[in-house]
């Protein structure tokens, strides 16, 4: 499924204030006529019964019209969500790729510190035992956001 564009956006806005518009329009053509058919002095026997059919036509055109608006906030709420669920997804592997980094940053930045008494640095293989952390972090973290099937 392709992505909802800006512009599909803006013609649901568009299609749901024109729907609005003619909702606002026929409501008192409805009422109106309504207002007709109750004046029998006005109106002869003969015109009740297309009055009474312009009526029906009315409720039938506001039932159609308030079909649509509930169709077009339907689809405006689906493209919402969809932008939601895609939002969701990106921070939660933004959140992933933090919480990986976080306690990797914390390590290089303690044996950053130019301090003489760590031990560490006088070893052999103290670069080596640095990474080996760094890694050993990174993966465990990776294998336990797996397991919960977060990544």
């Amino acid at each position: 499924m392709a992505a909802p564009t800006p512009q599909t956006l803006h013609a649901v806005y568009s299609l749901k204030r024109e729907v609005i518009n003619l909702r606002k329009s026929v409501w008192p053509l409805r009422e109106l006529i309504g207002g007709l058919q109750r004046e029998r002095d006005l109106v002869r026997e003969s015109t009740g019964v297309y009055l009474r059919d312009l009526y029906d036509h009315a409720v039938q055109v506001l039932d159609t019209v308030e079909t649509y608006r509930d169709i077009l906030a339907g689809m405006l709420d689906i493209y919402l969500s969809s932008v939601s669920n895609r939002m969701n997804e990106v921070m939660k592997v933004l959140t992933v790729i933090a919480t990986i980094f976080i306690p990797l940053t914390f390590v290089a930045g303690i044996y950053g510190m130019n301090f003489d008494v760590m031990p560490e640095l006088k070893w052999r293989y103290g670069y080596l035992f640095f990474w080996g952390i760094i890694v050993a972090v990174a993966t465990a973290m990776l294998a336990f956001f797996r397991r919960k099937k977060w990544f």
